[in-house]
């Protein structure tokens, strides 16, 4: 992390940037809709971020469909067994991993429907959401945001980390989070994965690495 160069900027110049970045990326497996992942804690922005670049997106004529993995958490009696805050469980059993395969990028796969589960599970309730599935066209691009998305092989195409330190991760309530996020870091090193790593430390002021080692700066 000592060796990255970062750069001021806002959110909305980030959006925009990320956007015309992705007018030039073709999808790696072949198909025809792009993946993206926005991978941070909650309190990282990432769902913002996700907003304002599906606006982007669909400014430009581009179709944009935005997944938030909290969505695709288990039922209650599966996170909670080991209590409410135990940082493995969050870490390793929050998130139904499999589902989000099943729902989300199967359908993406090359000739494969496009038509995506926007959630699964609603964890305030605790059952079932029955939500719609919804059509990504092709051409269009799927924008997933949650933590601990990097080591799953999920076949993004382009990866973004919201990185908050763990002072930062403290001072919003999440310090119970933080040997969680340590664990990520050693890990899967998603800073070291990210193509792009956004310092989100003061949400008013985010700073991040740039597109230059994707050619697009």
């Amino acid at each position: 992390m000592g060796g990255m160069r970062y750069e001021a900027i806002t959110w909305g110049r980030m959006a925009g940037r990320l956007a015309r970045h992705l007018d030039g990326l073709a999808p790696g497996d072949g198909g025809d809709r792009l993946k993206v992942a926005l991978d941070g804690a909650p309190a990282a922005g990432g769902g913002e971020l996700a907003g304002l670049l599906a606006e982007q997106l669909r400014d430009r004529g581009r179709a944009a469909h935005v997944v938030d993995t909290a969505g695709f958490l288990r039922p209650a009696s599966l996170r909670y067994e080991h209590g409410r805050r135990d940082p493995d469980s969050y870490y390793a059993g929050w998130t139904d991993t499999g589902a989000l395969w099943r729902e989300v990028f199967t359908p993406l796969e090359p000739g494969g429907t496009g038509r995506v589960l926007p959630d699964l599970w609603d964890p305030v309730k605790d059952r079932a959401t029955r939500s719609p599935y919804v059509t990504l066209p092709p051409g269009g691009v799927l924008l997933l945001h949650g933590p601990f998305l990097l080591g799953h092989w999920f076949p993004f195409d382009l990866t973004v980390h919201l990185r908050l330190s763990p002072a930062a991760l403290a001072r919003r309530g999440e310090e119970w989070t933080l040997p969680a996020f340590a664990r990520y870091e050693t890990e899967a090193d998603p800073a070291g994965a990210a193509d792009v790593v956004v310092r989100a430390d003061d949400p008013r002021h985010p700073a991040w690495t740039g597109l230059g080692a994707l050619g697009s700066d």
